[in-house]
């Protein structure tokens, strides 16, 4: 029998404040998205560090120096993504030194590293990409293996500063190299362990109402947490402690009490993604895969092909758009698409069917609707989908009418095809063990 000392659990540590900032013109009007605000948040979550707040400023040095201030003041840590590039736009270095009343100096091995780029690419090197090697005087420099422009870690005060290149590949490697390490040491006798369970099938207010007791009986060393997706539920449990051992107990039992409540909506007990999870399962079952896709256009076989082995599994897909082509490549029958019409039970079962069979398949995806905005009907308006998943032995339906716009509507559409499949494969393992 084990015994769980709360007395031992930290109750009054005192969570790091962030912030992130974004620095580009490119991202104020739309031109690119920020993704790396949403990436830096999720892993800065791991080591329980607070976000504060995350902003877009545009490349100007009155922009840069007020924000840098204005962040100061909120938050321990900041971290600065975008605006070190080479050309005149790019003023983040200049008004950085301004601030912290330094200088720029050449970092010989940042310079080295930009000559063997240019040289192994056999360009020519420009005055201006010897400024790449310059960096913050009062600066550590965070060597950037992937790209010419170097991070930099300022400290002042208490207080943490950390630029980087606003490249998402070059970003994520400087804080898996150097931020996120840094942070593992700020407390090295604090241990902070978490658990995650993927959750479908159920709405976020009616999963929360399902578990609430079990949620008021968590300790003050342990958080729940609701990370929703469109079609997806990740419930983390995040436990922090000076005593690893009770704290990982304590962390364990809860989460298999919320297997136990929720066991006819899990769909894994471990952090994953339901496309590494369904590639995983169906690689295990020596099982394949097509998709035949009408109106997500391609989105549900790139979101599987984007997991690493799906090629033991995914066979290809299918676009067919018009009727014509669902004739054609699926075999739909004419007949079915002049009564029911391209968007019906009949005509998604049939495209799921002629996936499996077209391509000997042993699993397929069909989908088809109206993702909008036009198109729709007094019958079948805007939002309106059918999904049909095609199995060894039977075929799986499910009607959604959706409200939201087109590449909202795509994006639910996927999701809640990738759960149909999901289903399917419970229910036949639940036949099998029978």
């Amino acid at each position: 029998m084990y015994m769980i000392h709360y007395g031992d659990v930290l109750h009054n540590y005192n969570k790091m404040k962030a912030e992130i900032i974004t620095i580009g013109d490119e991202i104020l009007i739309g031109q690119i998205i920020d993704t790396n605000s949403g990436w830096i948040a999720k892993q800065l979550l791991r080591f329980e560090v607070d976000i504060v707040q995350m902003t877009s400023i545009p490349d100007t040095e009155e922009a840069i120096s007020k924000t840098l201030k204005e962040a100061s003041s909120r938050a321990d840590l900041i971290l600065i993504t975008g605006g070190l590039g080479p050309t005149k736009d790019d003023v983040t270095k200049k008004t950085a030194a301004k601030y912290f009343e330094t200088t720029l100096v050449r970092d010989e091995n940042v310079l080295r590293h930009v000559t063997n780029i240019f040289e192994s690419r056999k360009l020519k090197m420009l005055d201006i990409n010897l400024q790449q090697a310059d960096v913050l005087a009062n600066c550590e420099v965070l060597f950037n293996d992937y790209g010419t422009a170097p991070g930099m870690l300022v400290n002042q005060g208490e207080k943490r500063f950390i630029f980087m290149p606003g490249v998402p590949f070059e970003m994520k490697f400087l804080m898996e190299k150097h931020v996120l390490p840094l942070l593992a040491t700020q407390d090295p006798d604090l241990f902070i362990c978490h658990e995650t369970i993927l959750v479908g099938g159920i709405g976020e207010s009616y999963l929360a109402e399902e578990i609430k007791d079990i949620e008021s009986e968590l300790p003050p060393s342990i958080k729940l947490a609701y990370l929703p997706t469109l079609a997806f539920i990740r419930l983390r449990l995040s436990g922090k402690s000076r005593n690893k051992s009770d704290i990982m107990l304590q962390v364990a039992l809860f989460k298999k009490k919320l297997i136990h409540r929720l066991q006819q909506y899990i769909v894994a007990d471990y952090d994953t993604g339901i496309e590494s999870h369904l590639i995983k399962e169906l690689t295990h079952r020596g099982s394949t895969l097509t998709t035949a896709e009408s109106c997500t256009g391609g989105s549900l076989a790139a979101s599987i092909t984007s997991v690493a082995g799906s090629s033991a599994v995914f066979l290809g897909g299918t676009i067919p758009y018009s009727n014509r082509l669902k004739h054609q490549l699926l075999n739909v029958n004419e007949e079915t698409l002049a009564q029911y019409g391209a968007v019906s039970e009949q005509t998604a079962v049939e495209m799921a069917s002629g996936s499996k069979a077209a391509f000997s398949s042993d699993y397929a995806i069909a989908t088809t609707g109206i993702a909008g905005p036009g198109g729709g009907t007094a019958e079948k308006p805007v939002g309106t989908i059918w999904v049909a998943v095609a199995g060894k032995k039977k075929i799986i339906t499910k009607k959604f009418q959706f409200d939201n716009d087109r590449l909202i509507n795509i994006e639910r559409t996927r999701m809640n095809a990738l759960l149909l499949l999901w289903q399917l494969l419970l229910k036949e393992k639940e036949q099998e063990a029978q």
